[in-house]
């Protein structure tokens, strides 16, 4: 068996034409969803995440406009920005790049953007309304998994997907979001983590298996059952000195093996990565269809 190849490329590509449709269509209004986004410091993986968001926001019809402040800014300096961004009525959402300096809180910043324009999908509110199963913006990665999964033919509905991995970021709100009685989940969900004796055992029984540890290579062909499909969420550097930069990128699955055994897997790169910034593009114009009253 050699597995199908999930393009996460592919699929992105195809939701920003639906956004472009929306974003065109508020424009017929006199609306332009506008994003704001907060980078503190100059760390290279942030600047680069932040430019593909803003190629990303022109390429569908948002405004994207970037406060790039010094690496010493002030806890209070960011929380005033991010007061007057809460109030300003043409801002619809409002994103906060991390990792921020140690000197700052991050989750006392970031539990600072209203709930109506976290378009990251992180602040408590948010993740209550979704284990509640109530409208709200979803965090960006998870729900791009899920519409990778059902845009791809491979509903998670009555199949059982295990988690590897336990984050706020992915592993715990990709649960709720899976668990949920709704189109695009109704899944039995088993995350294991760390902390899990005999994961192997676990992840076996996977319909769907979904590698987030942040460990390379870590998901090997012997953990992995026969026609499962598997997505990979890692983005790991490891030393390569064939290349001119030093690395390359891997996963949490050895691709080369796993690719024999599974039915479908999701590269590094192009695979979940891409997903990732299209739906906060999403969330964006979603926010403001809702502000308009049209969601």
């Amino acid at each position: 068996m050699t597995a199908v190849i999930i393009s996460g490329l592919e699929v992105s590509a195809s939701i920003r034409n639906e956004l472009k449709a929306r974003a065109a269509t508020l424009a017929t209004r006199g609306i332009v969803p506008h994003l704001e986004v907060i980078l503190v410091g100059n760390d290279p993986a942030s600047i680069s995440y932040i430019k593909s968001k803003q190629k990303g926001a022109a390429e569908v019809g948002i405004v994207a406009n970037t406060t790039h402040l010094p690496a010493d800014t002030s806890e209070r300096n960011i929380i005033e920005l991010l007061d007057r961004l809460n109030a300003d009525a043409a801002v619809d959402g409002i994103l906060v790049q991390v990792p921020l300096p140690a000197h700052i809180d991050t989750e006392k910043v970031l539990y600072h953007i209203s709930p109506e324009k976290d378009v990251d999908g992180f602040h408590p509110v948010n993740l209550g309304k979704l284990l509640r199963g109530e409208p709200c913006f979803l965090p960006c990665t998870p729900h791009g998994i899920q519409q990778m999964l059902m845009r791809c033919g491979y509903d998670p509905a009555g199949k059982h997907v295990v988690i590897c991995g336990r984050s706020n970021l992915v592993g715990k709100p990709l649960a709720a979001i899976l668990l949920q009685k709704k189109k695009g989940a109704n899944a039995t969900v088993t995350v294991v983590h760390t902390g899990t004796v005999h994961l192997p055992s676990f992840t076996r029984q996977a319909d769907i298996l979904v590698a987030a540890m942040g460990s390379p290579g870590c998901i090997t062909a012997d953990m992995v059952r026969e026609g499962a499909v598997v997505i990979d969420v890692g983005v790991n550097r490891v030393p390569d000195p064939t290349k001119e930069r030093g690395y390359r990128l891997v996963g949490d699955v050895d691709f080369e093996a796993v690719r024999g055994k599974a039915s479908a897997i999701t590269p590094v790169p192009g695979g979940v990565g891409p997903m990732t910034v299209t739906m906060l593009l999403q969330n964006t114009i979603e926010a403001a269809e809702r502000k308009e009253g049209h969601a």
